[in-house]
Order: C-alpha cells, then sequence, then structure tokens
C-alpha cells in the first residue's frame, strides 16, 4: 500500500508559520530548525518545502537541495558547538523509526564519549533552542 502526503504533518505546519520555530537557515528549496525534542546539543532539523512523506517519493530535485542544506548545516553545527563529528540521520516508514511523515533530516553535533539522549518527548525550554539557533546561525 502506498501512503500519501498528509499536509497537516506539524512539520508542513512549520512551513507555512502556523506552528513557531527556532529557524536557523531557510532558501528557496529548504528550512532548517532546531529540534524541539533534541537528542543532543545543537540538534537541527533540515526540512524540504516541496511535499515528499519520505526519501522514498521525494523528486531527485528535492533530494538534491536537502543534501546540500544538509552539509551546510552540519558544517556549521560542527563549528558553532565546537563538535567533534555530526550525525546526520534519515528515517522512512514506522518501522524504520519515521514518526513525522515529511521528509526530514536530523543534524546532530557530537561529542566524544557522550551518547545520543533518547527520543523522550520532552520539550527543550525555548530559550536555550533560541539560543542554540543563534550560534549555528553565526557560522553560516
Amino acid at each position: 500500500m502506498t501512503e500519501t502526503y498528509d499536509d497537516s504533518n506539524i512539520f508542513a505546519k512549520i512551513l507555512r508559520g502556523e506552528i513557531p520555530s527556532a529557524r536557523v537557515y531557510e532558501d528557496a528549496h529548504v528550512v532548517a530548525f532546531m529540534d524541539v525534542m533534541p537528542q543532543g546539543t545543537g540538534h537541527t532539523l533540515v526540512v524540504p518545502k516541496a511535499p515528499s512523506r519520505n526519501l522514498l517519493d521525494a523528486a531527485p530535485e528535492t533530494l538534491g537541495a536537502s543534501i546540500a542544506a544538509v552539509q551546510k548545516i552540519a558544517i556549521a553545527a560542527k563549528k558553532a558547538f565546537a563538535a567533534d563529528g555530526v550525525t546526520v540521520m534519515q528515517f522512512n516508514e514506522p518501522a524504520a523509526g519515521q514518526s513525522v511523515f515529511h521528509l526530514h533530516f536530523h543534524v546532530i553535533p557530537r561529542f566524544e564519549g557522550v551518547a545520543l539522549k533518547p527520543h523522550s518527548g520532552k520539550m527543550e525550554d525555548p530559550e536555550v533552542l533560541a539560543q542554540n539557533a543563534q550560534k549555528i546561525i553565526a557560522e553560516l
């Protein structure tokens, strides 16, 4: 069964400005913003503006623009937080861990000896998110 894109998902609402976000970057193709339930300091999401459920139904040009933005955000986030590395994750369908059905990429600065926090459902303080967003913006 092929699933269809549902434009009532939370990322579509963020893209339309119906839900606030701590935005880091925007161009004609993508928006990047802080994950409200971060698994690590500086956890950022890169979301294409084009409606795609996930990698499996995205147009090649959407993927190209998205991964170019992921690289830009990863470089800036690594510098902004003096991270030792960066994890990039992307999930497709529930069995793979996808919970929001709009294509998105997780960019998470990583530090030697520091494990990722579980995706707990606990929201981060909006002020912390805003401060972290400013650190990344300063490196872009």
